[in-house]
C-alpha cells in the first residue's frame, strides 16, 4: 500500500515539475515581447485604463521571482489571483489597442499553464 501511495506522491511532484517548467519557459520566452508590451499599454492607456500600471508591476514581479529563483518551483499564486482580479479575467475593453490585447491574452495563456500545476 505505501508503494501505490509513494508511486502517486512521485508522480504529482512530477507532472508538477513539468508544468512549473512549462510556465517558466513561456515567460522567458516571451519576456521580452512582455516587457515591452506591458509598457507600451501603460503609455498608451494610462488614462482610461490606469489598472495597466498596476498590471505592469505585477507582471515585473513574476519576472524577478523568477529571474531570482534558484529552483523551479515558485510560488506565482498571488500575482495570477491579482491578474485575474484587476483584469476581470482578462476582459478586453472595447477602447484598446492590438498591443493591449496581445498583453492580457498572453498573460492569460500563462496563467492557464500555470493552473495546470
Amino acid at each position: 500500500m505505501n508503494h501505490i501511495k509513494n508511486s502517486l506522491i512521485s508522480s504529482i511532484i512530477e507532472k508538477e515539475g513539468l508544468f512549473m517548467a512549462n510556465v517558466l519557459k513561456y515567460f522567458k520566452e516571451n519576456q521580452e515581447i512582455l516587457d515591452l508590451y506591458t509598457t507600451a499599454i501603460t503609455r498608451a492607456h494610462k488614462e482610461h485604463h490606469p489598472e495597466v500600471f498596476s498590471v505592469k508591476k505585477i507582471y515585473t514581479a513574476i519576472q524577478d521571482k523568477i529571474q531570482s529563483s534558484i529552483t523551479d518551483t515558485i510560488n506565482l499564486d498571488l500575482e495570477f489571483t491579482e491578474l485575474r482580479k484587476l483584469t476581470n479575467n482578462y476582459a478586453i475593453p472595447t477602447d484598446v489597442c492590438p498591443t493591449f490585447v496581445a498583453t492580457y491574452h498572453m498573460l492569460e495563456q500563462a496563467d492557464h499553464i500555470y493552473e495546470e500545476i
